[in-house]
């Protein structure tokens, strides 16, 4: 009910602004001097500019072809709705130092409203050689590698029917914007392409990501600090890290996270199903409250549900401090399928702040390895429990409600 509600907010405003506009408007890329062969940033920038000035709905049509872009920084405001439709593919040079602004993302996209970006078109950001120079697994100050596609500031708007495919770093960076729909949004990349998040959150309110397939070589959906009313429906992930919520706690300025719907969603061969992962012994203390994973398959997932309020990869921190993060009011309801390690659930909360208000339900996994009969792994959580627990949840350290 909620995402319908959410739908409605975003389609009713659309039939209030510029009744009075003239006629849509067409801008393609062709008719300002873009050529197959060619850069066409420039052609791109011109055709935006003149598009955001239109007080008439507008539309810029890349064609169908394949298309060289260097880098473009996409800025509004735009005076009425705007539409960018990507019909052919757009390829990135695959040297990352070939951009002209090094510390930039390869398309950025800022301060619009009312926007859509669709077409059935593909942003490949060719990032195989990039992914050879990525040594961020051990090195916190790793260079920094483009982004495919960055929103920021960005309203009422939806992204639909497009693919982002091979990205030198996120596929997908959305910051800082309002009422936004990923519909029928895929991401490709293979499962050993490094720090490849399929789309990452953060300081973002109603967001919705449906019906999508994101296959990449990190998490499939990243949720960063001060996120609120995520909903995530009818999504495929696979390969990748799955759903998580975080990393979180490894800045002193982070905000509350509230609000995480993952609904009917299904994860093929992830190392991770849903997780919640804080870091320990970091100055945050926010809250995080009201994650629901609710409907989920779990086909061949190395670690089907996660708390892991000590997560420390590659132990580029220090555990001398439990968390300082609270984690309140999650429901874990119907997840089935199975799962190739023994672990299937772990819930590690803080010794610090314990997990309050953790409700499990109708857990049916089945291990379909041979180390050792399903486990789950539990500390500082006592959670409620309702329907099937297979396997027993907590079965040592919780009791049933």
């Amino acid at each position: 009910m909620a995402i319908n509600f959410i739908t409605i907010l975003f389609f009713l405003p659309l039939l209030a602004i510029n009744v009075n506009a003239q006629g849509p408007m067409t801008y393609d890329i062709t008719k300002y001097g873009a050529k197959s062969g060619g850069d066409i940033s420039q052609a791109l920038m011109d055709a935006w500019k003149e598009a955001c000035n239109s007080t008439s709905p507008s539309t810029i049509v890349v064609p169908r072809g394949t298309w060289s872009l260097s880098q473009v920084k996409l800025l509004g405001p735009n005076k009425a709705p705007l539409e960018l439709q990507v019909q052919g593919t757009l390829q990135a040079n695959p040297n990352p130092g070939q951009l002209p602004n090094k510390e930039g993302e390869w398309i950025t996209i800022n301060y619009v409203n009312y926007f859509t970006l669709s077409g059935g078109g593909v942003f490949d950001g060719q990032g195989q050689e990039a992914w050879k120079q990525n040594d961020c697994h051990k090195n916190r100050n790793c260079a920094k590698l483009p982004m495919n596609l960055s929103f920021n500031f960005v309203n009422n708007s939806i992204i639909r029917d497009v693919t982002t495919k091979d990205s030198k770093n996120f596929h997908v960076n959305c910051i800082s914007s309002h009422n936004v729909t990923f519909l029928r949004f895929t991401v490709s990349a293979p499962g050993d392409s490094p720090n490849t998040d399929g789309i990452h959150l953060g300081r973002d309110t109603m967001i919705n990501i449906k019906d999508s397939i994101i296959k990449t070589g990190d998490d499939c959906v990243s949720i960063g600090d001060e996120s609120k009313e995520i909903h995530i429906q009818n999504v495929t992930c696979g390969p990748g890290h799955g759903i998580s919520v975080g990393s979180l706690g490894g800045y002193a300025e982070e905000k509350d996270v509230q609000g995480i719907y993952v609904t009917n969603c299904t994860f093929i061969g992830t190392t991770n199903g849903v997780r919640v992962k804080t870091w320990p012994s970091a100055p945050a203390t926010l809250t995080v409250s009201d994650l629901h994973f609710e409907d989920l398959i779990m086909d061949n997932v190395s670690s089907p549900i996660i708390i892991d309020q000590e997560y420390c990869p590659h132990n580029l921190c220090k555990k001398d401090r439990p968390s300082s993060i609270k984690i309140t009011n999650v429901s874990i309801k119907n997840v089935r399928g199975t799962t190739n390690t023994a672990e299937a659930v772990t819930f590690i909360c803080s010794g610090l702040k314990p997990c309050e208000n953790v409700e499990v339900g109708d857990i049916d996994l089945t291990y379909n390895g041979n180390q050792g009969p399903i486990t789950t792994k539990c500390a500082n959580v006592k959670p409620k429990f309702v329907g099937k627990q297979n396997p027993p949840v907590c079965a040592t350290t919780a009791q049933s409600a």
